[in-house]
């Protein structure tokens, strides 16, 4: 190795020191977006590693507000323009919350005629915090009962012996169910009560929710 390659060995791991200790979100793609290098902030917006945000698509992590904006960097880079470009993104980030920023990028390379990578910032803006799951609907210990006992396949009798009920009892309680959520037939209902947080899911027998360990 000459002295040449040694200086050019020791700046670039200079360099590399410096891209990890960077406080923004760094990263290196290829011309078509896949991920070379992200230093340590990069990795933590998207909720990993750096090295486990190798060959990822920066735009499938950080999506696009306007699919024009690529279309036209795109262009530019197959054009060989070396300009800033500059894209409004939104991410989930690792806490949960929606994130908004921007997506700079820098085409970089030795020479102007070898195709450019790219040196891709991101700057955070904002974040909205996600929406507190709803509470679940409310429902009676009669009729939460009957809603268990139809999602693991009662029939109307079976469900009247079951909670000592007569059979008119029960569809008392399935009509009243049905016309409060606007099911029209009993699978219907069955899912509403899921969706509405009514009954515990990945639960066997179902529950309702609350009524025991889940």
């Amino acid at each position: 190795m000459d002295w040449g390659q040694a200086d050019a060995v020791v700046w670039r791991n200079r360099a590399l020191t410096l891209f990890d200790r960077v406080a923004v979100p760094v990263a290196v793609c290829d011309v078509y977006g896949q991920v070379v290098l992200a230093n340590p902030a990069m990795a933590a917006e998207c909720g990993t590693t750096p090295g486990r945000l190798r060959g990822r698509d920066v735009l499938e992590l950080f999506r696009p507000q306007e699919a024009t904006q690529v279309e036209r960097i795109a262009e530019a880079l197959r054009l060989r323009h070396r300009s800033r470009y500059q894209v409004s993104v939104s991410w989930s980030a690792p806490g949960g919350a929606e994130r908004y920023g921007e997506l700079t990028a820098d085409p970089v390379s030795d020479s102007t005629d070898e195709t450019p990578a790219l040196l891709v910032m991101l700057r955070v803006l904002g974040e909205t915090e996600p929406e507190p799951a709803p509470e679940p609907a409310q429902v009676t210990p009669a009729e939460g009962a009957v809603l268990a006992l139809l999602a693991g396949g009662a029939t109307t009798d079976r469900a009247a012996r079951e909670l000592g009920l007569s059979r008119d009892g029960v569809a008392y309680h399935l009509r009243r169910l049905s016309a409060r959520w606007n099911a029209s037939n009993r699978t219907e209902l069955v899912a509403r009560a899921y969706a509405l947080g009514v009954l515990a899911p990945g639960v066997w027998p179902p529950r309702v929710r609350g009524s025991g360990s889940e």
